[in-house]
């Protein structure tokens, strides 16, 4: 059995700018970064210090957790999920 290559007429993804009409009118959208006065490398030598600085924090944290803001701030901002009509 064979195969025939298909023809397929594509349509570059980024050719031109075809979005710009559909997006008349969409809110805008501002992305403030949030700047820290410190950063600071804590180690734990044993799994039991680690636990025990979540509970001296009062935060938890995974073995996957690469920062935290303390006191907590959460990384999706004071508003998750709000939106607003501005017109």
């Amino acid at each position: 059995m064979s195969y025939k290559p298909v023809e397929v007429k594509q349509v570059a993804l980024f050719e031109g700018e075809p979005w710009k009409e559909e997006w008349q009118g969409m809110p805008e959208f501002v992305q403030h970064k949030m700047e820290c006065f410190k950063e600071v490398v804590v180690r734990f030598e044993k799994e039991e210090d680690y636990l025990d600085f979540q509970r001296l924090i009062n935060q938890k944290m995974t073995m996957k957790t690469k920062s935290i803001w303390h006191p907590f701030k959460s990384h999706w901002g004071s508003q998750k999920g709000v939106y607003k009509d501005e017109s």
